[in-house]
């Protein structure tokens, strides 16, 4: 399986990525350690490079062996007629009215080694895939079409030659059960969180500041570690974790609320008594999470892209300190960020083993950053960034980045796919 292209000792770059959407779906399958990629490409480019459209294979640039295979209903993987072993590219082409999935599968099995998403009419676009010895078929997927499965090609004579790593689509119905086990364990931590805001909400009305400093961070990781529940969370998540994104006025506008509006004010000598109502209000708005939460339902096909989704973020925003409004507890949110990436993963675990063979080396990239972000806590003590060398910088922004890297294979691995 290949390894994804950032060594672990590696200089990140100075930008983190972009967060991507919530609602973003799977355009590839992954080729960091899933299932091999296939990379989208101009219109109608791979003609004008001389793959040709005849359907026999030949040579190109890149020096691997190139085949165009048609997709339509009514010659779905047609043009494969001389089936070899090793690395090559499929050069699908689309020449009928509609748009198309096309996925290259086991047909005894169903498991799926290269995919191609929104293939759209008259255009080709490439699946590179390694193949060894074993019987595939290409299955076409129209736009509000019934699926069709091409003929099984066999291939024989491959040696020692592998196939690329290739899964089973995981189904809806795979995904309920874990899900519905991750929203009972979001209903515990939301009464975690309740009690231990409430611990922060009477220190501030007593007008123990320094004690409101000491129960802000416990309360404020509990929320931190149920990142994957976020989108379910609506207009709760704004009135407890909110950040000045977007508002006008920024610290000091009205809007301002949750955990970050009291960060702000603890650590920038606000007086007690102009903290007591946005801690009443963040109370307020956690009670209310709590008693919402039983009614809720999580959609089970987005578990899996939040488990990647939770890690992106924290380099964007943590590992920035974009989000630290005075209590110089990044790190700390990290590392919280990273135990809710271990929770969603334990509860996907079953359908990841028989899907991803790179689950050991995630399993250790999640070591490795929790390594890395545990050497700046010294009892409870969270050395802030700024304080970081420039190496020190480095080494974190290199394992996280890595680490949300790998969990891009199990967003995709569990992303819901049609199959008919």
């Amino acid at each position: 399986m290949p390894e994804t292209a950032l060594d672990a000792e590696a200089v990140p770059g100075p930008t983190p990525p972009a967060p991507r959407s919530a609602a973003r779906r799977r355009t590839v399958m992954v080729a960091g350690g899933a299932l091999v990629a296939a990379a989208a490409v101009t219109a109608g480019a791979l003609t004008a490079g001389g793959f040709g459209t005849s359907g026999h294979a030949s040579a190109a640039a890149d020096g691997l062996r190139h085949t165009t295979v048609e997709v339509t209903p009514s010659g779905c993987g047609h043009g494969w007629t001389d089936p070899e072993p090793g690395q090559q590219v499929f050069d699908l082409s689309n020449t009928s009215g509609a748009a198309a999935e096309v996925y290259l599968t086991d047909p005894r099995t169903g498991a799926v080694y290269g995919e191609v998403e929104g293939l759209a009419p008259g255009t080709v676009r490439p699946m590179p895939v390694t193949l060894g010895n074993g019987s595939y078929a290409f299955k076409c997927l129209p736009d509000d079409a019934d699926a069709v499965t091409g003929p099984t090609v066999r291939i024989t004579g491959g040696g020692t030659v592998k196939s690329g790593p290739a899964a089973v689509p995981v189904s809806q119905q795979d995904l309920i059960p874990p899900t519905l086990a991750y929203q009972k364990w979001i209903q515990n931590r939301t009464i975690e969180l309740a009690n231990k805001t409430d611990v922060l909400r009477a220190a501030v009305d007593r007008g123990d500041l320094a004690a409101a400093r000491a129960a802000w961070l416990p309360a404020h990781l509990v929320y931190e570690r149920m990142g994957a529940a976020y989108g379910t969370f609506g207009d709760a998540d704004a009135a407890i974790n909110g950040t000045t994104a977007g508002l006008p006025g920024e610290v000091h506008d009205k809007d301002f609320a949750g955990f970050h509006r009291l960060e702000f004010g603890l650590w920038h000598g606000e007086s007690a008594s102009s903290l007591r109502g946005p801690a009443g209000r963040l109370a307020k708005a956690v009670k209310a999470l709590r008693d919402s939460w039983p009614e809720q339902r999580m959609d089970p096909a987005d578990v899996g892209l939040r488990a990647h989704e939770i890690v992106e973020n924290t380099v964007q925003f943590e590992l920035t300190a974009r989000t630290d409004y005075g209590s110089g507890t990044s790190l700390a949110t990290a590392r919280a960020n990273l135990d809710g990436t271990r929770v969603l993963l334990g509860f996907l675990r079953p359908l990841l083993k028989t899907r991803d063979t790179g689950l050991p080396r995630l399993d250790s990239w999640m070591d490795r950053a929790q390594h890395t972000l545990d050497a700046f806590d010294h009892d409870g003590r969270w050395m802030p960034l700024a304080d970081l060398t420039r190496t020190q910088r480095e080494k974190v922004n290199a394992d996280l980045s890595e680490l949300a890297e790998r969990l891009a294979d199990v967003a995709a691995l569990t992303d819901v796919r049609r199959t008919a």
